[in-house]
């Protein structure tokens, strides 16, 4: 069993810089992978970014490459998502996920099933 619990979210204007963090609480942290996805009011639940248990594959959305870093410490067992130059688009409940890195995680990390505990999120708000 995984508890996670985000933090870091928050009203920022657009242009601004926001650092979350999902700490993670249980047994073998360091054998999951982790995912950031996001939600929009009326939308689907979006993935965001991805990192692999040891921290050296990580993924990004194409509306998060280049801005976010998604990054982990197991000594903390706590992963961070870095995010600059926000717009409003950015706007939603983020939440972390933690999946058992299986050889099908590295075709499916985008996806919601590979993924078996979540947090409640956090929410982002970008003011224009």
């Amino acid at each position: 069993q995984v508890r996670l619990l985000e933090s870091g979210g928050g009203l920022v204007q657009a242009g601004g810089s926001l650092r979350l963090s999902c700490a993670a609480t249980g047994r073998n942290f360091d054998k999951y992978a982790m995912g950031w996805f996001r939600q929009a009011p009326g939308a689907e639940r979006e993935f965001v970014s991805a990192i692999t248990w040891s921290g050296s594959r990580t993924y990004y959305s194409d509306s998060a490459k280049g801005r976010f870093t998604i990054s982990r410490d197991n000594a903390k067992d706590t992963v961070y998502l870095e995010m600059n130059s926000l717009n409003f688009a950015d706007t939603a409940v983020y939440f972390c996920a933690a999946g058992l890195q299986t050889p099908d995680y590295y075709s499916y990390y985008r996806r919601r099933d590979p993924y078996d505990y979540w947090g409640q999120g956090t929410q982002v708000t970008v003011s224009s």
